[in-house]
């Protein structure tokens, strides 16, 4: 099925009892499989609540996502979710594209979209005040990277940032 922004996803339902795991430690289960299968997992989203809840995957690969991708990977997460159990009572399983202005979390993230339009948050803003910045990612370097904003270039560490997504300049 195709989602908003033409992303797409596919659902899948499930129904487990165990100990939570954080997005932190989901992550870290899942990414390795998924690179297996040829897939990168750019971001999860985990919400739990007292009657159902949702992890949602957002997975890209070199020559983009298809729906057949999304449910290759539901598929392949549900069989490791049933040997593993991570997850306490309902949810729902949803996997997904990133769409456009994906989020940008490691280094590598940096790096293979270098040269493209960003939007990044700070943690702490900077002595001068400021806070948020968008514009193009010019340098990366290995504990920080350079943005240029208005012809000002602000050099910002991997540390610092709270959040970071491509935005990408939309030509109507």
């Amino acid at each position: 099925m195709q989602g908003p922004k033409g992303k797409w996803a596919s659902r899948a339902h499930f129904s487990f009892l165990r100990l939570d795991m954080n997005e932190t430690d989901l992550m870290t289960m899942l990414e390795p499989e998924l690179n297996t299968l040829g897939y990168e997992l750019v971001d999860l989203e985990l919400r739990l609540g007292s009657r159902s809840g949702l992890v949602r995957l957002f997975i890209d690969a070199e020559d983009g996502i298809t729906l057949d991708d999304c449910e290759r990977v539901s598929h392949q997460v549900s069989a490791l979710f049933d040997v593993e159990d991570p997850i306490p009572g309902h949810y729902v399983l949803e996997v997904s594209s990133p769409g456009v202005n994906r989020r940008l979390r490691k280094r590598s993230d940096f790096v293979r979209f270098q040269g493209d339009r960003a939007k990044v948050e700070l943690i702490q803003p900077l002595e001068s005040g400021r806070r948020r910045f968008t514009g193009t990612i010019s340098t990366v370097g290995e504990e920080d990277f350079s943005i240029e904003v208005d012809g000002q270039t602000y050099h910002l560490r991997f540390d610092d940032v709270d959040t970071a997504r491509l935005a990408p300049e939309i030509k109507v």
